[in-house]
């Protein structure tokens, strides 16, 4: 495929998950290379927060599964969530960013980056939070980078 042929694809995508934030209360904070950041309950409410979260997870996968291939490429979304306190902002003088950091970023880095394509992986914090919400799938302890084994889930669907 060519480059702009590239682009739009990936263009079209970002956009549907951009709307895809506006329906489920999400904030979008960036796109990174081929990662897709964005967060929920910025504003303390933790229980509705995670839901919002969740859902838009789910969303995402569909919209994937919907889309047509790249080229001859059917890709797949690899989804980490996590829960916890972070820090908001924005900084910098050119090129204004605002944007999240703390633990609770990197632990959901952490669970996109040893997650499985297809899955929505989350933590146990998580899993604890919105577990009367969802159905889950218990993955079991995986080896955290800087951590000692974490136990994780799959994240399903809806109860």
């Amino acid at each position: 495929m060519s480059p702009g042929e590239v682009v739009d694809y990936l263009d079209s995508l970002v956009c549907a998950f951009d709307a895809l934030c506006e329906t489920h209360g999400a904030e979008k904070i960036k796109t990174i290379g081929d990662s897709y950041m964005a967060v929920t309950g910025l504003y303390g409410e933790d229980i509705s927060g995670a839901i919002r979260i969740a859902r838009l997870a789910l969303a995402m996968l569909d919209i994937i599964d919907e889309r047509p291939p790249l080229g001859n490429r059917r890709l797949k979304l690899r989804i980490g969530i996590h829960c916890g306190a972070v820090v908001a902002g924005v900084i910098g003088e050119t090129r204004i960013a605002y944007d999240v950091w703390g633990e609770a970023v990197n632990m959901a880095s952490r669970m996109e980056s040893h997650g499985v394509p297809g899955r929505i992986q989350v933590s146990e914090a998580f899993y604890s939070l919105a577990g009367p919400s969802f159905f889950f799938e218990e993955r079991g302890p995986i080896n955290v980078k800087g951590l000692s084994a974490s136990r994780t889930f799959f994240l399903v669907a809806p109860r």
